[in-house]
This record gives structure tokens, C-alpha cells and sequence, in this order.
């Protein structure tokens, strides 16, 4: 399933696992050349014009503007075959010594806020951290990991991947969305990421990625405060000075909900509003 220039997953691991562990301004990584590359290429055949699937989610509203996949019924055999690969105990196992997380990684059957995920131009994804407890397994969300579909995707295209400071100072990190590039950061109640510029793209091209999270059943309290530990809904942050007063306003109308309604409520609100 793998690239073979990379070796096994030992030798991945002698390779980026230290990086990983001590990366700024959270620990990541990428790769490119991740995955078998004819492999790659009939996922990204797959891929469905999301655009033109209405049963599936449109988020779009002043903090995102981007298509995504419900589950996996949109799945072609080659995307089930690498994502069966990604999920399977030998790769988890892997990615709990590359990434220094001690519990064992989960996978989710659900594909919750995973999937395919498509931008369109104009379209893009406000810097935040994700929602921490899965809401159907009540498991604590731990990792993120992109594999981007972006064949001969140009700096000018924009939809650079950002990483930000923990106090959302400013960006440290950019990457490019290229195909076959995997991205994977570990989620906490401070890692802030995203790509809050509208794409830059060509008519006709769209950012293209699969993203797959894995879980554990229980996290370190350092990790995430609180009540923050039970959140089942994205966590937005407006860049200071760039981010419009609509943003702000809308996100703080979101977090009072989520302060006051119980969790049941505000996925059903969430599932409603993004139908």
C-alpha cells in the first residue's frame, strides 16, 4: 500500500518519528510519496464531484466553505482498499510509535468529519481545533492524518495547510497540498490548524483530500481543559486583524450554544444545518 522508496514502517519511523515527537508549534509531520502511486491514482479516479452530490455535507457559513463525504458509501474499491490498509492494527500500531501517543489508537467505522473533503475556489476552512469526543463512541479524538489528491497543484492555487502558535499569534507552518503529500498532526485543545484563505485555484480545480482521525478511549488531562473534553463540535479562532467581525460574531453565537445546550442537541443542530 505504501510507497516502497519509503522501505518498511520501521524505517519510516527511524526516519520521522523524532521529528514528529518535537515539532513546533505542535507535534506533525509530512510525507510525501506516501502511498503507492497507481494506487493513489485510482482513488483519486474515485473521487466524486462533491459539488454535485446534495445528500452528502456543504459547510458554508463565515467559518468554512467546503464539501465533504457522509461514511463511506462514496467509496470506490480502491479508496475502501487503502482505507482498510490505514485502519488495519499493523498501521495504528505504527502510527502510535511515530507519533509517542500511548494509548492505544482507534479507528472510527464511522468516518465522522472524515472522508473525501473537497474545496472548491473561493471556498476555505477558518483556522480551529477539531471537536475532541466522538459523538456516537464516545471516544477522545487524538490524530489527524491528510493524504492530499492535488496532481501539479501550484503555490499560486493557494490552500496551503497552517499550523498556528498555540496562542494564535501567528502561522508556523505551511504545506502544500500536493498530491500524495500526507499531513498528520496530533489534536488538542490548542493545535490549531487550517486553511482560512479563500483557494486561488483555476475554474475547474478543487482541493482534494481523504482525511482519516483515529481515537483512544482516554487522553492525558493535560491535553484538553475541562469541560473542552467532552466537545463534540469544531472549535474556531479568527486571525486577529484579518478575519471578518461577522466570524467573530457567528463564533460567538456557536460557543454560547455550546456552553448551554446539552451535546445531543447541538449534533442534531449541527447535522440540520449542514444537510
Amino acid at each position: 500500500m505504501l510507497n516502497k522508496k519509503h522501505g518498511s514502517l520501521d524505517d519510516l519511523l527511524v526516519k520521522y518519528a523524532d521529528k514528529y515527537q518535537h515539532a513546533k508549534p505542535f507535534p506533525h509531520g509530512s510525507i510525501d510519496d506516501f502511498i503507492d502511486e497507481d494506487l493513489l491514482n485510482n482513488v483519486l479516479e474515485e473521487f466524486p464531484d462533491l459539488d454535485k452530490k446534495p445528500d452528502q455535507i456543504y459547510y458554508n457559513n463565515p467559518n468554512e466553505d467546503k464539501h465533504a463525504t457522509k461514511g463511506d458509501e462514496l467509496f470506490g474499491p480502491n479508496t475502501k482498499k487503502l482505507v482498510a490498509y490505514l485502519n488495519s492494527q499493523e498501521f495504528r500500531d505504527f502510527l502510535n510509535e511515530l507519533t509517542g501517543i500511548k494509548e492505544p489508537l482507534l479507528a472510527d467505522p464511522y468516518y465522522e468529519g472524515g472522508g473525501f473533503h473537497q474545496i472548491k475556489k473561493g471556498g476555505f476552512l477558518k483556522i480551529h481545533v477539531d471537536f475532541h469526543k466522538h459523538r456516537k463512541l464516545d471516544l477522545h479524538r487524538r490524530l489527524n492524518m491528510l493524504i492530499y489528491l492535488n496532481k501539479d497543484w501550484e503555490e499560486s492555487y493557494g490552500g496551503h495547510f497552517e499550523l498556528w502558535e498555540k496562542d494564535m499569534s501567528k502561522c508556523s507552518v505551511k504545506i502544500l497540498p500536493v498530491f500524495n503529500r500526507m499531513a498528520m498532526f496530533s489534536t488538542t485543545g490548542d493545535s490549531w490548524h487550517g486553511h482560512p484563505d479563500p483557494l486561488t485555484c483555476p475554474d475547474g480545480r478543487s482541493r482534494k483530500s481523504l482525511a482519516l482521525y483515529y481515537y483512544t478511549e482516554s487522553r492525558p488531562d493535560e491535553e484538553v481543559k475541562g469541560k473542552d473534553k467532552g466537545r463534540v463540535t469544531t472549535t474556531f479562532a479568527e486571525r486577529k486583524g484579518i478575519d471578518s467581525s461577522k466570524m467573530k460574531r457567528y463564533n460567538k453565537m456557536v460557543n454560547f450554544a455550546n456552553k448551554v445546550l446539552p451535546n445531543s442537541l447541538v449534533t442534531f443542530i449541527k447535522k440540520f444545518r449542514n444537510k
